[in-house]
């Protein structure tokens, strides 16, 4: 079979939300060059995953059969290419993924505040995350989702427009500078194309996995270095669920402080496995293409 046929859009592959669309395999590609893949490795990869193409084949499946074909690739890359996986895994509850959220917006300059309570003109309102510098000040309202196929809505993006407008220029901090400047909805899947145009109109900003095109939620984590605990391979779910219980969230915590993985009762060498993923996670800073 020739790559000619696949982008004739003759092959469609289920998405987790039910849709259908063509198998593109620069979709792929990119993926596995994100994750630090080599050019051999993506090139041998790709040849073997359009032995399993059919038409109707999940999404899932294919970028899973991709992941055991980097088995044999340094831990790193593997734990970089399931981020995605990775952040479903911050559930059940929105609590970790708020806390990660926080330490990315901490990542790019900003001081946070997590779970905070702010007066409206009209209302009380909670909020997940509150962040600010002397030139910005934004908060956070975190939509999180245990499945890839469920989609914050209009309903959600409406809700949350009619919270900004409420806060807008209400304090978070002592400073005159920590106004409310923007609401910004963050989920760990996607908006429905309706949320996306309603914000588009109302000037309300959406951060999802993949949207908006450029500087999504993937990009900015990429671009930070930043990666939950869930992503780590040499850890069960399991020792994954124990130390987010202790407020271990990313994987820069258990390199600064090693100590922390006593919660997840390892033996040294385990132990030293997980240390060296974690290290190898934040030595290097992959930029999305």
């Amino acid at each position: 079979m020739s790559w000619r046929w696949y982008h004739s859009g003759m092959t469609q592959v289920l998405k987790a939300d039910g849709n259908r669309e063509p198998f593109k395999v620069e979709k792929l590609k990119r993926s596995l060059r994100r994750a630090g893949a080599t050019k051999s490795e993506i090139s041998d990869i790709v040849s073997k995953v359009e032995k399993i193409l059919h038409d109707g084949i999940k999404t899932q499946e294919i970028y899973r059969h991709a992941f055991e074909l980097l088995r044999d690739s340094d831990a790193p890359i593997r734990a970089r290419y399931s981020l995605r996986r990775a952040l479903f895994g911050l559930g059940p509850t929105g609590f970790p993924f708020e806390d990660f959220l926080a330490r990315l917006f901490e990542r790019e300059g900003y001081t946070t505040k997590t779970r905070v309570t702010l007066k409206g003109r009209c209302a009380e309102h909670e909020l997940d995350v509150a962040a600010y510098t002397p030139e910005h000040s934004f908060l956070v309202e975190a939509k999180f989702h245990s499945r890839p196929g469920v989609k914050s809505d209009l309903q959600v993006a409406m809700y949350s427009f009619a919270r900004f407008m409420d806060l807008q220029n209400a304090p978070i901090c002592q400073e005159d500078t920590c106004g409310v400047k923007e609401l910004m909805v963050v989920t760990n899947t996607k908006f429905t194309s309706t949320a996306e145009k309603y914000a588009a109109c109302a000037g309300l900003a959406l951060l999802s996995w993949d949207y908006p095109k450029h500087n999504n939620l993937h990009d900015r984590i990429q671009k930070a270095g930043l990666y939950p605990v869930t992503v780590l391979q040499s850890l069960s779910q399991s020792q994954k669920r124990a130390l987010i219980a202790r407020g271990v969230i990313i994987c820069a915590d258990l390199v600064a402080k090693p100590q922390l993985l006593r919660h997840a009762h390892l033996s040294k060498k385990r132990t030293e496995r997980v240390l060296a993923e974690a290290e190898g996670l934040c030595a290097r800073t992959t930029t999305s293409e």
